[in-house]
């Protein structure tokens, strides 16, 4: 029995949860969206001979482990570089390059087999793997390989006969979607073979390349070995359209090799019907992952369309709206607007879209009779400030008035003042703007004026 002079402790309550923990449970939350769009979808993942030789790709081999459990549909296309490079070392041989394309002769076609076959065997048993206490533990990822790839000859070029070196000249599709269909991995080497029997050395780009477009995959995917598409300051270029492809080769020395490839396979892939080409360091740790479970990525996208568009918002854009102007609303930097109210003006804003997902907007109110408009509501998505966004927004404000023959343009804050007058805006005062804006002035918010002028010979400046 409980002594009623000593009642019964209550229990210890549990520590606040760790930041760490706090990190987590939002990085889950975000990737959600991305769980439930990649299910069911066909990934081409390409990656190098030297991937495959870290210590490293028994990590990565669990991070595609986790995309098969997810639901994902894959097809690997591995590289031999290195594999067929020890391979000729060992017979004393090596492979002739001519115009940067290799020479396979029946020596260097007999390492690329060889290379091709160890290969297989290597990455089957990291997928067989399910030790207790590992990401594998318990999982069973059949692997299946094929002859999925009908190769031709490069043939003749410039006086230069390339032997066994060859080009894909048809994808199976119907074999490796049943593969797929099935539960599988579907797994591709550099091979390729005629209605003849022979045996031809293929580029992996050119193996995932067709791979991609013969499946009309909904990602074609290159983990690299090199940090990937860099801008003339070093840092990465986050995004690039398929079209922009050709010109960057032809102007930018630095791009060869491996990457080179990468951009024109991708290109042609994003051209042909791929929707999506990433271009992924293979080195940094969880890339692949990190690459497809956040909004940013860690690569180089390669897209038909613009991956951030900026176009006039929709009824549809309402709650994504609502949803950027709420942190300002509740800091008393925008005035409150109702649901009913954004319905009824939205035809006034435009969005900048990303992957989705709202990331800025502002809106714009004409005085045509004034030679007059309003830049209003400019909210960025605060994961996305510092960015240029607000700037790209304010431009397109600027060009939208011009367009309308406006030649200045105004702003009421109480809060982003600074950032107005670095941008061209002028202080100015309530009665220099149009009346219907002068009645509607909200004094307990003490908003400042700024104008700025776009255009010299605007009558409405004199």
């Amino acid at each position: 029995m409980t002594n009623a002079t000593h009642p019964r402790k209550a229990p210890p309550r549990s520590p606040d949860p760790e930041p760490a923990a706090d990190g987590f449970v939002r990085w889950f939350r975000h990737a959600t969206p991305y769980v439930h769009a990649h299910r069911g979808r066909t990934f081409v993942i390409a990656f190098g001979g030297e991937a495959v030789a870290d210590k490293g790709f028994r990590d990565l081999v669990h991070d595609l482990a986790t995309l098969h459990g997810l639901g994902i549909r894959l097809v690997l296309v591995h590289g031999a570089r290195p594999q067929i490079q020890a391979s000729l070392a060992r017979r004393g041989a090596g492979f002739r390059y001519v115009n940067g394309l290799r020479v396979t002769d029946a020596e260097a076609l007999a390492s690329v087999k060889e290379a091709a076959g160890s290969l297989r065997v290597e990455i089957e048993a990291l997928f067989s793997q399910g030790l207790a206490n590992s990401p594998m533990a318990g999982v069973r990822i059949p692997v299946a390989s094929g002859n999925f790839v009908t190769a031709k000859p490069l043939g003749v070029l410039d006086g230069v006969d390339y032997l066994h070196t060859g080009v894909v000249r048809r994808i199976d599709r119907d074999a490796l979607q049943q593969r797929l269909n099935d539960g599988a991995v579907a797994l591709m080497p550099p091979i390729g073979y005629s209605p003849t029997g022979e045996v031809f050395n293929l580029s992996a780009a050119d193996v995932a390349r067709s791979a991609a477009i013969a499946l009309q995959a909904d990602k074609l995917i290159f983990l690299l070995e090199e940090e990937g598409l860099t801008d003339a300051n070093g840092q990465l270029v986050s995004n690039v359209l398929s079209r922009e492809v050709a010109g960057l080769l032809e102007t930018d020395s630095r791009l060869a090799g491996d990457l080179a490839q990468a951009l024109r396979a991708g290109a042609d892939a994003c051209i042909q019907g791929v929707k999506r080409v990433h271009l992924v360091p293979r080195r940094l740790d969880g890339a692949l992952l990190r690459e497809l479970f956040t909004r940013d990525g860690v690569g180089t996208l390669i897209t038909d369309l613009p991956f951030e568009e900026l176009r006039p918002a929709r009824i549809d854009d309402v709650a994504g709206i609502l949803e950027l102007l709420r942190p300002l609303e509740e800091s008393g930097a925008l005035v409150r607007r109702s649901r009913e109210r954004l319905e009824t003006e939205i035809d006034r804003f435009f969005l900048m879209e990303r992957d989705g997902m709202a990331s800025a907007c502002a809106a714009f109110y004409g005085y045509p009779a004034e030679g007059m408009a309003e830049l209003a509501c400019l909210a960025v998505n605060p994961e996305y400030r510092n960015r240029g966004r607000g700037a790209l927004l304010l431009e397109r404000m600027e060009d939208l008035a011009r367009q309308r023959g406006i030649g200045r343009l105004f702003v009421l804050t109480t809060q982003t003042a600074h950032w107005f007058r670095e941008r061209g805006f002028e202080p100015a005062r309530l009665a220099d703007l149009p009346m219907a804006k002068q009645v509607l002035y909200n004094y307990q918010r003490n908003s400042k004026v700024f104008i700025k002028r776009l255009q010299a010979g605007d009558p409405g400046q004199a």
